[in-house]
C-alpha cells in the first residue's frame, strides 16, 4: 500500500513537470504505439541523419520483398564517394553488402553509405526517396518528406518528433529480428574502430537504440529506445543544442515515460501543427555555450531523480550492451540519478562487432548497383588518403537545394578575420629583425588576441564545413 501510494506521487510529480525549452519531444509506448509525453511533436523540424532510419526501413522491406538479400554486394558510385561527412570513405567501385552496409549506416553514420544503399536498392537515389516517402505515408508520418537517404541539408527534407517516434516503433514492429542494428555500440572494421554517437547506449539504463542526427539547421537531434521490466518505450528530442543536451533530454523524457500512468493516445492521432521547419543555426552552431547551458538548466528543472528501483538495466546481447555480461550492470541502475548524471558518465567501452568490405566468401550471385553503373569493381577499397578523407569535410551533394542564403553576420565576421591574419603576418615578418624584436611581440600579442576574439564569434571550421557528422 505505501509503495503504490508513493508510486501515485511519483507519477504526479512527473506528470506537473512541464518542459520549458521549445524544442519537439515525443515519448511513445513500442508496444502500443501510445503517446505518453510530447511537446511540440508535430511541429516540421529537418531530421538530419534520423533520416537513415527510414533507410533501414526501406532496405529491409526491399529484403522481405526479395528484391535484395543481406549478403547481396552492392557496388559504390562515384555519387556516393560526392557526400558530406560522415562517411566510410570508400573508393568508387568498392563493394559492400548490405548487411555491413546497414551497420556501417547506423553506427558511423555514413552518409556515402546511404547512398550506396539507395543505388543498390531501388537504381538511384530518386527512385529510393519514392519509395521513402511511399513508406512513410504508409506508416502515418504526415510531416515527413524525403528528398535524399542520408538527411544532408535540404529545405524540402523535413520530419517531426512524432513521425521519427512511429517510424522507431515500426523498425521494432514490423522487422524485430534486426533489432539489434540499433544497439551496436562499436564496429571494427581492420584496425578502425568506429564507436557510436549514441550517448544513451551504456549510460541510461535499458537502452538499446537507436540513431542521433545533427546539422545546423536542424540541431542535435536523436531516437532513443530503451526497455525496463518488458516494456519499451522511444523518445524523440530535436533540435538540441550539444550532443549532452540531447542525452539529458532523452534520459529525463523516458523516466517520465516509465513511470507514466496514463497516455494521450495513438501517436499518429496527434494533430500536425503545421508551419515550416526552423533554421537552428543560431542555436546550435553559433551561440552552442550558452544555449547548451540554458538548456541543460531548463532540463534538470523540469527532472525528477527517478528511483532506479523503478527501473531495471537490459542485459544486451555482447558486442551490444557494454553491460551484457554476466553480473554486469549499467552504473546509472545503482540509484537516483538525474539526467545530467547520466549524460555524464564515462564512455561505455565497446566490444566491437566486425564488419569488412567486399563480398561473402564464394558469392556468386549478382552485385546490386546504380543504374547505368558499368564500372569495374575495385579490390582496395582506400586510396592513398581515403581514411583521412572520410572524416574531413567536403561539399555536399550538389543537388541540394541551400537553406543558408546570404547572412550579414558571416560577412561581418570573416571582413574583421583578414585583418587580424593580416598584422599576425605583419608581425612574424618583423620578429626576424632583432632591432624590432620587442615591438614585433607586442604587434603578434594583440593580433593573436584579435584573432581570438574572431575565432570566438565564429564556429569552428570543421563544425561550419561538416553539413551532418552524425
Amino acid at each position: 500500500m505505501i509503495r503504490a501510494t508513493a508510486s501515485a506521487a511519483l507519477v504526479a510529480l512527473v506528470a506537473s513537470a512541464v518542459p520549458a525549452a521549445a524544442n519537439p519531444t515525443i515519448v511513445i509506448d513500442a508496444a502500443s504505439g501510445e503517446t505518453l509525453v510530447q511537446q511540440e511533436a508535430t511541429r516540421p523540424w529537418y531530421p538530419a541523419s534520423l533520416t537513415k532510419l527510414m533507410t533501414v526501413f526501406v532496405a529491409l522491406k526491399a529484403v522481405r520483398e526479395g528484391r535484395i538479400t543481406l549478403d547481396t554486394p552492392i557496388k559504390v558510385s562515384s555519387r556516393a564517394t560526392s557526400m558530406a561527412p560522415s562517411k566510410m570513405g570508400f573508393r568508387p567501385g568498392t563493394l559492400v553488402t548490405l548487411d555491413n552496409a546497414l551497420k556501417m549506416l547506423m553506427v558511423k553514420s555514413a552518409n556515402d553509405i546511404a547512398v550506396t544503399i539507395a543505388e543498390g536498392v531501388s537504381g538511384s537515389v530518386e527512385g529510393f526517396a519514392a519509395e521513402m516517402n511511399a513508406s512513410a505515408s504508409a506508416l502515418g508520418m504526415r510531416e515527413s518528406h524525403f528528398v535524399n537517404p542520408n538527411g544532408l541539408p535540404d529545405s524540402r527534407q523535413v520530419s517531426s518528433a512524432r513521425d521519427m517516434a512511429v517510424l522507431g516503433r515500426a523498425l521494432y514492429v514490423y522487422f524485430p529480428d534486426q533489432a539489434g542494428l540499433f544497439d551496436i555500440g562499436a564496429l571494427r572494421l581492420g584496425k578502425r574502430i568506429l564507436p557510436t554517437h549514441n550517448g544513451m547506449l551504456g549510460r541510461y539504463p535499458g537502452a538499446d537504440g537507436m540513431k542521433t542526427g545533427f546539422t545546423c539547421a536542424a540541431g542535435f537531434n536523436l531516437v532513443a529506445s530503451a526497455t525496463q521490466n518488458g516494456r519499451r518505450l522511444i523518445a524523440v528530442v530535436l533540435g538540441a543544442p550539444s550532443a549532452k543536451s540531447r542525452t539529458m533530454m532523452a534520459a529525463s523524457m523516458l523516466d517520465k515515460g516509465f513511470v507514466s500512468g496514463g497516455g494521450q493516445g495513438a501517436a499518429t492521432s496527434l494533430a500536425s501543427a503545421g508551419g515550416e521547419a526552423p533554421d537552428m543555426h543560431d542555436f546550435a552552431c553559433r551561440n552552442r555555450g550558452k544555449a547548451s547551458r540554458e538548456f541543460e538548466a531548463q532540463v534538470e528543472d523540469m527532472s525528477v531523480p527517478i528511483p532506479r528501483s523503478f527501473m531495471q538495466a537490459a542485459q544486451g546481447p555482447e558486442g551490444h550492451s557494454p553491460y551484457g555480461a554476466a553480473g554486469g550492470a549499467s552504473p546509472a541502475a545503482g540509484g537516483p540519478m538525474r539526467p545530467s548524471q547520466v549524460a555524464t558518465l564515462p564512455r561505455p567501452a565497446f566490444q566491437p562487432v566486425p564488419v569488412f568490405v567486399g563480398p561473402v566468401a564464394g558469392w556468386t550471385g549478382p552485385i546490386a548497383h546504380a543504374e547505368g553503373d558499368t564500372a569495374t569493381p575495385v579490390k582496395q577499397a582506400y586510396s592513398p588518403d581515403g581514411e583521412e578523407e572520410a572524416d574531413s569535410p567536403v561539399k555536399a551533394a550538389p543537388d541540394a537545394q541551400s537553406m543558408r542564403g546570404k547572412r550579414a553576420a558571416k560577412a561581418k565576421v570573416a571582413a574583421k578575420a583578414k585583418p587580424a591574419k593580416a598584422k599576425v603576418a605583419k608581425a612574424t615578418e618583423e620578429d626576424e629583425k632583432p632591432a624590432k624584436a620587442k615591438a614585433a611581440k607586442t604587434r603578434m600579442a594583440k593580433a593573436h588576441e584579435a584573432k581570438d576574439k574572431v575565432a570566438k564569434a565564429k564556429p569552428s571550421k570543421r563544425r561550419a564545413k561538416a553539413d551532418d557528422d552524425e
